[in-house]
């Protein structure tokens, strides 16, 4: 196994390890929290992103490398979400189907 491999590999066993423990005590963030800081960084993002694309419309880019990563940091932050939102609309209807 590559020496990176196995060294990310150790990082993110050590963050799981890190956060069950926390979860364990109850010092674990609110799911509703998170998700309400992610959409609140995403709008953002998006914000950003919008700004940037008026700046090129209108000419007065200064960085247009600068106003290129901010779309896509947009677009990229978007598309994520989508996929959240369908992944968790997707447990609910198998939640849905589950019987008792």
């Amino acid at each position: 196994m590559d020496k990176n491999i196995q060294g990310v590999n150790q990082l993110a066993t050590g963050d799981i390890l890190k956060n069950r423990k926390s979860a364990e005590k109850g010092e674990g963030a609110d799911f509703g929290k998170v998700l309400k800081e992610s959409l609140n960084e995403v709008n953002e993002l998006q914000k950003k992103g919008e700004e940037a694309m008026s700046e090129i419309a209108t000419g007065q880019v200064k960085d247009l490398h600068q106003a290129a990563l901010a779309i896509n940091k947009a677009e990229m932050s978007m598309k994520l979400m989508l996929e959240v939102r369908n992944k968790a609309i997707n447990a609910y209807k198998e939640i849905l189907r589950t019987q008792i």
